[in-house]
């Protein structure tokens, strides 16, 4: 791939994800039974950079958890090989909870419904809102973020690559022309 384009860089993808903690606390009127899950693997260092956001603007502790959404993934099947799996965290109830579920980009939407059958197997929340640091477009189910950093209008032509500190050891966000 070629790169295209940077994006975002470290101090984009920061106010980005200090504005969706804003707006989380807005929507939800607090952090009263508000649990943060991030989606394996680059959600959930989006994650606990939102709680770490929301802690600072509210003074509270926020739950958070990891989910792994492999073995719920629609295109498993097609995959060649063992797929790897991960582990999921969530080592607190959810039942009754306001979830916010986290991943780097949305594009067709399938992570997403994979992720919500894989939350529904753990419980009953009260709602589940989803963030987004990039919105790319295309997608091929009606799911859509409540929050998102950055809406992004790309071509299937291209990919959204999101590097972030903790797995890529920098922060920016990506269009590159697939080869």
């Amino acid at each position: 791939m070629k790169e295209k384009a940077k994006i975002l860089d470290q101090e984009g993808i920061n106010r980005a994800i200090m504005r969706i903690a804003h707006e989380i606390i807005e929507k939800n009127k607090g952090t009263t039974e508000l649990c943060v899950i991030g989606i394996r693997n680059r959600g959930v260092h989006i994650a606990l950079r939102l709680a770490e956001c929301i802690k600072k603007i509210e003074g509270s502790e926020i739950v958070t958890g990891a989910l792994d959404i492999t073995l719920y993934r629609d295109d498993l099947a097609l995959a060649s090989g063992q797929p790897l799996v991960r582990k999921t965290e969530i080592d607190f109830d959810i039942n009754n909870k306001n979830l916010v579920l986290v991943d780097d980009v949305l594009y067709t939407g399938r992570t997403i419904r994979a992720a919500l059958d894989a939350l529904i197997d753990f419980g009953r929340p009260k709602s589940i809102q989803l963030a987004v640091l990039i919105d790319r477009g295309h997608r091929e189910l009606p799911i859509r973020a409540d929050f998102v950093g950055k809406n992004i209008p790309t071509s299937k032509k291209e990919s959204v690559e999101v590097h972030l500190q903790e797995s890529d050891g920098s922060d920016e966000v990506l269009i590159a022309e697939k080869e």
